[in-house]
């Protein structure tokens, strides 16, 4: 069962990654992408829907995290699940919507 685990805490890292564009994007009272605009995932949604949508994140992400097995920061097998599923969705959503925002531009010297 302990790969069960570590599939929640991989899954809670990407869902606690996607908490912070969303919170700082709404917070910010700026528009962002979010999966309820037109057409989702390209469009952008409102500041309050993504806050909304960053705090649904934020307790998924907790829940998965705290809430499946004991999740120990000293276990690195833990650690890196969680940041594996941080660090991928970061880079799929860097891709993702790089796009969107000049984020996948090469850079000029």
């Amino acid at each position: 069962m302990v790969w069960l685990h570590l599939a929640s805490y991989f899954f809670g890292g990407a869902f606690l990654a996607n908490t912070v564009p969303h919170l700082v994007s709404g917070m910010m009272g700026r528009p962002f992408q979010s999966p309820f605009a037109n057409p989702p995932g390209q469009g952008l949604s409102s500041s309050t829907v993504n806050v909304l949508w960053g705090f649904f994140n934020l307790v998924i992400g907790y829940l998965l995290v705290c809430g499946v097995g004991e999740f120990e920061l000293r276990d690195v097998s833990n650690v890196a699940a969680l940041g594996l599923g941080m660090f991928l969705l970061a880079l799929l959503t860097a891709r993702l919507f790089g796009r969107f925002n000049g984020g996948n531009t090469p850079e000029h010297s």
